[in-house]
């Protein structure tokens, strides 16, 4: 099975929670920074496909609440990923992708539910 991927911010705290809870698991995965390395939009357009886009958008950081109310009205998939892909503080995070398992936010009881 290929190592479990973990996207986010480096420094977002919730990012930090979720890596510390696999690291004192013993799970061994990658980190990928999408601020620093940006996502492919071929990447969000599967995220959305296996999640809905409405779950992988931010709607409460201050990246989006940022926008102007235009780009915030009538969103569309196509809208908010190509929000999303030039501004990847958009995406709600941290994104793993785990054994065909993509889990969106953490929360620990979803996370423990990998290894078994």
């Amino acid at each position: 099975m290929p190592k479990p991927v973990i996207y986010g911010i480096k420094n977002c705290d919730t990012m930090k929670k979720a890596r510390a809870f696999l690291d004192a698991r013993g799970v061994a995965h990658d980190f990928h920074d999408y601020k620093a390395q940006g996502i492919e939009p071929a990447k969000l357009k599967a995220w959305a496909k296996a999640v809905g886009w409405e779950k992988l958008l931010n709607r409460a950081g201050t990246t989006f609440k940022k926008l102007p109310d235009a780009d915030k009205a009538g969103l569309t998939e196509a809208k908010a990923l190509a929000l999303m892909a030039a501004q990847p503080s958009m995406i709600k995070r941290p994104v793993l992708e785990a054994g065909g398992a993509l889990l969106v936010g953490f929360k620990p009881e979803d996370y423990q539910k990998l290894g078994k």
